[in-house]
């Protein structure tokens, strides 16, 4: 392994010669300077991993050759040693960003762990963090062998998808597939854990289930509703995952503080024509269809399958005697996010404000269906990069800020996330069943039973039936449906995609969190 190499910089070097010694029985590379203007002669002539920069030199200071240095190599770091605790100085080089501060008389070990803190920082935190998940898997894999209930596969979800965001960090690709097979192993006991309870919950043949779609509003956004004076805001992103919850967490609570960060249970299918209508209806598709029928538009029809959420809102609050000022506003497109960040200030009037933004699950389609977006995001960790990137610089992230602001607080939430699909499942069926991958309708479809979730009877899952043999089929983990004709090029394109409507953690299992402004 190649040794790491060391540029030091300072006047009174020979004094330093303990220290340096002290490096070099570590295994590092020392080259030594007295001023300012060998120092960066040296850096032209050689490679350095690291430069520690005495800030009172003759001739050329340490400031002046420390700007020098980020002109040339911005991303060398440099660690700033000087005498002086005076806070302009230690300001000047912070804002020159150095790596590191250390006031003399130093002592070796102080630059050893800066060293290590600058140098090896990553592989130090990707080591503890797969020493530690190594420990916790077994703990996992005992949870895994238990019966939990609906808040303790929260909990275990929660608990694999910080190991997701946190193994990123590793360069140990064979604890990515541990990690990767405990979550496909979870998935298939979850998906399990749905096919015994799911008909039970949403038929009240149970007290004990958890928050879903159609209860959402009723037991989330009501109390909160309630318990303050000032307009709150219900920000729903589409198809947003718990994992990309916490990745753009760190930036809104520059702004907010996380109060409850809680999940609940989206319904099947785990679409927005669905899962959305649900949640802003109070009611499982069905009852809407039947209650209201003009709000609903059958899968078959033309035209947009959620056009009506802002009216079914209305009628949800009405039913529960919440006769309050609201508004509905839905951004498709970059220029409807802008023009909503500009008309933030007449929302101020409203008791509730809903805001409802497309983006993640536009690139989630995107995703499959261009080939650039495809490569930018090929798996989980990239997929989540791309979003906190689009997060830093959209409309949404400005409107966040403005209510901070204004001391309102946020409940953001999604109506159901996606999975990463890897392996086919075949099934046959007629021109009119539906093109989603993860679940299918139609009358008869053809298909291994123990492979999917199958539901006969469509009116026992509230779902629309559209002719006496209808039937709705439904993919887990990480399966999605493929057709025989023309099997391997449909496979091809579609494997490695994210898709939802399915049984999974991921698309079930998504977050709605309380923010409360700064």
């Amino acid at each position: 392994m190649e040794k790491v190499k060391i540029l030091w910089a300072d006047d009174e070097i020979d004094i330093l010669k303990p220290h340096i010694l002290f490096l070099e029985q570590k295994g590092y590379d020392v080259a030594t300077s007295n001023n300012g203007d060998e120092a960066l002669d040296l850096l032209k002539q050689n490679h350095f991993d690291i430069v520690f920069l005495d800030e009172n030199m003759p001739g050329l200071s340490g400031i002046e050759t420390l700007e020098q240095i980020k002109l040339d190599y911005p991303n060398l770091p440099v660690v700033m040693i000087t005498k002086s605790e005076e806070e302009s100085i230690m300001e000047e080089a912070i804002g020159s960003k150095i790596a590191d501060y250390l006031i003399k008389p130093v002592k070796p070990n102080q630059i050893l762990l800066s060293l290590k803190r600058n140098l090896e920082n990553q592989k130090l935190v990707s080591e503890k963090a797969t020493q530690t998940y190594q420990q916790e898997f077994r703990q996992i894999g005992l949870e895994l062998s238990n019966q939990l209930d609906h808040n303790e596969w929260i909990e275990v979800y929660k608990k694999l998808s910080r190991w997701d965001i946190e193994l990123e960090k590793s360069q140990d690709e064979g604890i990515m597939q541990v990690l990767r097979m405990q979550q496909d192993e979870a998935n298939n006991m979850f998906s399990r854990f749905i096919e015994r309870n799911y008909l039970n919950w949403i038929n009240n043949k149970t007290t004990d289930k958890p928050v879903l779609s159609h209860t959402l509003i009723r037991d989330k956004v009501l109390p909160r509703l309630e318990s303050s004076d000032k307009p709150l805001f219900l920000i729903l992103i589409d198809n947003l995952r718990y994992d990309q919850w916490k990745t753009i967490q760190p930036l809104i609570e520059e702004s907010f503080r996380t109060e409850a960060d809680d999940l609940y249970y989206s319904i099947l299918p785990t679409t927005t024509q669905y899962a959305r209508n649900a949640l802003f209806a109070g009611l499982m598709p069905t009852e809407i269809k039947k209650k209201y029928p003009k709000y609903w538009v059958d899968e078959e029809d033309e035209g947009t399958k959620n056009q009506f959420e802002g009216e079914l809102l209305g009628e949800q609050l009405r039913r529960f005697g919440k006769d309050i000022r609201f508004s509905y506003n839905k951004v498709l497109n970059l220029n409807a996010g802008k023009k909503l960040a500009e008309n933030m200030a007449n929302l101020m009037s409203n008791r509730l404000n809903v805001i409802v933004y497309n983006f993640v699950d536009m690139l989630s389609h995107a995703r499959t269906e261009m080939e650039m977006i495809r490569e930018l995001a090929d798996n989980e960790m990239a997929y989540r990069s791309l979003m906190l990137s689009w997060f830093k610089h959209s409309s949404l992230y400005d409107i966040i800020r403005f209510i901070s602001s204004k001391k309102c607080d946020i409940i953001l939430t999604t109506d159901h996330g996606s999975v990463y699909v890897k392996d086919p499942v075949k099934i046959l069926g007629d021109r009119t069943v539906n093109t989603n991958l993860r679940y299918k309708y139609g009358k008869s479809l053809n298909y291994n039973p123990k492979e999917v979730f199958e539901v006969k009877n469509p009116e026992d899952a509230f779902l629309p039936r559209l002719n006496v043999s209808t039937a709705f089929v439904f993919a887990r983990n990480n399966d999605f449906f493929a057709y025989p004709n023309n099997y391997n090029h449909y496979v091809n394109y579609y494997r490695n995609t994210f898709q939802h409507g399915g049984i999974s953690m991921q698309e079930i299992l998504v977050p709605v969190v309380f923010l409360k402004a700064r």
